[in-house]
């Protein structure tokens, strides 16, 4: 599962976030918007090996229009508010 920072707390605690990406990518925002993602090299090295990202993400993006047919996409602000509020729920039933 992926952690989401502040660019302020990436900045703070950025040995922290050098072991937290060993497990899972930070998503750093500035602003409450995502900002940029910091990954490990292990994951860089699998990204930027075999076949081209652009290759990838074209043929991702046809499976996702072959199975939605005439549906459109969600709003991508709205999908990510939204696993926002499932995740601050996931924290807060933690913590109880």
């Amino acid at each position: 599962m992926q952690k989401t920072v502040s660019a302020t707390e990436a900045r703070v605690h950025f040995g922290e976030m050098l072991r937290q990406v060993q497990i899972a990518p930070v998503v750093i925002e500035r602003g409450g918007e995502p900002l940029a993602v910091l990954i490990s090299k292990q994951e860089y090295d699998r990204l930027t090996e075999g076949e081209d990202w652009r290759d990838v993400l074209a043929e991702a993006h046809r499976a996702i229009r072959e199975r939605l047919g005439d549906q459109e996409l969600p709003d991508p602000a709205e999908m990510i508010r939204r696993a926002r509020e499932i995740r601050d729920e996931q924290i807060a039933n933690a913590l109880r």
